[in-house]
């Protein structure tokens, strides 16, 4: 959401880099916005959720399920994931995170949705900036995010094996188990996350943690069991709020 580069804007609009995260976590992540909200009530506005890096849609679709009621609009600077986009919600328009900025005005959101992004960004702190511009006071930022500290991750880096979610290079994986090059430029632990969210003006409520759906099946009770530990977890799931000063 940051302007990459040209050659990630390339790699980035190539619809064979995935554009979205599992559906059980997206419902998650709904669940816990949906709760922070709390019931949509007569007479009462609906919120405004906005889907930052919402790629192809299929993650804001799958939360508009859980968020009915309220008004989801997905954003994104892919011109193919938008129009992927199109097809599964109702409101999806081109936005950045720096340059002009977000089409939005200041304090016109009640949400946002930033699900596995912050990875991909050059400027993460310029971003976090401007989703606090877009939020009102007290607003909420839902943030999902990859753990390199992960449970597995610790065990490979002492095998002297690179973590999983970490790349270092574009055209291929090197050095750790998988294949599909995502374009991952940061990576954070729990502790790490916390303190660069409060940094940036953001009040964290809490941080939980999600199983990764690429883990192989085997391993896959193990993964769940982490989460409840979040730093171990495979996924960092980190509620925030707007500071309402």
């Amino acid at each position: 959401m940051t302007r990459p580069p040209a050659a990630l804007r390339d790699f980035y609009e190539n619809p064979a880099v995935p554009v979205a995260s599992g559906a059980a976590r997206s419902r998650r992540q709904a669940r816990l916005l949906a709760r922070a909200l709390g019931p949509v009530r007569t007479g009462v506005p609906a919120a405004t959720i906005l889907d930052i890096g919402c790629g192809d849609g299929s993650a804001a679709a799958t939360a508009a399920q859980v968020l009915a009621g309220h008004r989801l609009v997905g954003v994104d600077w892919s011109q193919d994931a938008l129009r992927r986009a199109r097809t599964r919600i109702p409101w999806a328009v081109r936005g950045e995170l720096t340059d002009e900025g977000l089409p939005f005005a200041a304090g016109s959101a009640d949400a946002v949705l930033f699900s596995e992004v912050i990875e991909h960004l050059v400027d993460p702190d310029a971003a976090l900036d401007e989703l606090r511009r877009v939020l009102r006071p007290g607003g909420h930022l839902m943030l999902s995010t990859p753990n390199l500290a992960a449970w597995y991750n610790r065990g490979l880096l002492l095998a002297g094996v690179q973590p999983v979610f970490s790349e270092v290079s574009m055209r291929r994986i090197h050095g750790r188990p998988g294949t599909q090059v995502v374009g991952h430029l940061r990576l954070y632990t729990a502790r790490a996350l916390r303190s660069f969210l409060a940094a940036s003006g953001f009040e964290v409520v809490r941080i939980a943690g999600a199983p990764y759906h690429d883990v192989p099946r085997p391993l896959r009770p193990l993964d769940r069991a982490a989460c409840h530990v979040p730093s171990l977890a495979s996924i960092l799931l980190a509620h925030a709020r707007r500071g309402r000063e």
